[in-house]
């Protein structure tokens, strides 16, 4: 019994041994020929499926509502701040950083600084609303940027005439890219960050603090650096020419709207009841030139994309990606996720039963060996991404267990190495015991 564990632990620490080795050889990008194929599917996760698939269609939530400004200048902005708070929503968000990029303030640089009676008409409506929240960037010093951190400090925040006015929280969102035009991938959000020794929170924790101080609070209390947002939902508007096509790639989800979208000329011509507005939670933003438009300015790629290998269209808008976890603060549905070494500890009790599992049939059944070790990988494997599939889909608990998986795939063949080796080894002994 004593000299089967050795063994099993000894095959157990030689596949982990082969998993630092295989990662040690992916950092050095020895493979990089395979690129394009690596490419198409490293941004799919296993819980994407869930997203796409699993879940029930999302009933509207009605505390949000996303109200597109489309291309509307300053001055028309104002114009709808001013209506939409005659209408007394309990929150007012605006998903935009009003202020001229790069600190350079001219007009030939920052063309909106031309229309001046339009930005004092936009401050004034800020100030009258009393309850807007504004959209500010993380950012980083060169200092800082020079060691490719995630991390910031400091911050690029609306002008004062506007800011002064409102409350602030960062739009910013994790994701790859290293610059506007690159493509976005959003799964996660930033709740807080500490800049220069003060709190500031994210866009949506400040919208959901304004309408439930306690919630907010309580997700903050959770305290964790990032959040895995729980998408529920999108916006499903489409032209009738696209949703007549045969093969359609439009970049959409599988679900259909959750949030209320009210479009740029419906507010301006009052073309909507104001009770729709009444104590909620309206959030502005560019949902395209008009809502069907199909733009690819600030929309991302979220796990919600109908098409999970591969690069589909952009399916979900900013203030729609915000929505959906001012929904998940409010709703208190969060994603929880395993620890670390809760991760490890896992994929080691797997791999240590996989392996006595597998010398035991070596050892009782070694004509039989090589098929039904084959058999049992295969099922386990399949049996793994099914359990973490349907825990993510019904109870929101995100298992990563991609360690898990690659000991799985190892334990066979690196069990048959280390007994090849084993074998030689011991060969070698008794035929110089035997010279000797």
């Amino acid at each position: 019994m004593k000299k089967f564990l050795i063994q099993c632990a000894s095959v157990t620490l030689f596949v982990f041994g082969m998993m630092a080795l295989v990662s040690k050889i992916s950092d050095l990008k020895v493979f990089s020929a395979f690129d394009t194929i690596s490419q198409a599917l490293a941004d799919t996760e296993l819980t994407d499926y869930a997203f796409n698939e699993l879940r029930e269609d999302p009933t509207v939530e009605e505390r949000i509502i996303l109200v597109n400004f489309g291309t509307l200048s300053r001055r028309e902005i104002a114009q709808q701040i001013q209506i939409i708070s005659q209408w007394k929503p309990r929150v007012i968000g605006v998903d935009a950083l009003f202020n001229c990029e790069g600190g350079l303030y001219d007009s030939i640089n920052c063309p909106a600084l031309l229309d001046t009676l339009g930005n004092l008409l936009l401050s004034d409506a800020i100030r009258e609303a009393g309850n807007v929240v504004l959209g500010e960037k993380l950012m980083q010093t060169d200092s800082l940027a020079q060691f490719d951190s995630n991390e910031s400090d400091s911050l690029e925040t609306p002008d004062p005439m506007f800011k002064d006015y409102a409350r602030l929280g960062f739009v910013t969102l994790p994701t790859d890219a290293t610059h506007q035009e690159d493509v976005k991938i959003s799964r996660t959000i930033y709740p807080q960050r500490i800049i220069n020794g003060k709190r500031e929170v994210a866009f949506s924790v400040r919208m959901a603090m304004l309408y439930d101080s306690l919630k907010a609070e309580k997700f903050l209390a959770r305290n964790k650096e990032e959040e895995i947002i729980n998408f529920r939902g999108n916006i499903e508007v489409r032209q009738l020419r696209i949703k007549s096509l045969k093969n359609d790639e439009t970049g959409t989800t599988n679900f259909g709207t959750m949030f209320t979208v009210v479009d740029v000329d419906e507010v301006m011509s009052g073309k909507v009841s104001p009770d729709l507005f009444k104590d909620k939670i309206v959030l502005m933003g560019y949902l395209g030139d008009y809502v069907g438009h199909p733009a690819w300015e600030d929309k991302f790629y979220t796990p919600m994309n109908k098409k999970l290998g591969g690069r589909a269209n952009p399916d979900m808008f900013g203030p729609v990606v915000h929505a959906n976890s001012v929904a998940m603060i409010l709703n208190e549905d969060y994603v929880d996720e395993i620890s670390e070494w809760q991760k490890y500890l896992f994929a080691i009790v797997t791999c240590f039963l996989t392996v006595a599992l597998f010398i035991t049939i070596d050892e009782k059944l070694p004509i039989w060996y090589d098929a039904l070790s084959v058999i049992i990988q295969i099922f386990q494997i399949i049996t793994i991404m099914g359990i973490v599939i349907m825990l993510f889909a019904k109870f929101s608990l995100k298992l990563d267990l991609s360690v898990t998986l690659l000991a799985t795939a190892l334990v066979g063949p690196c069990y048959d190495i280390l007994k090849s080796i084993q074998n030689e080894i011991s060969h070698r002994l008794t035929k110089r015991r035997e010279q000797v």
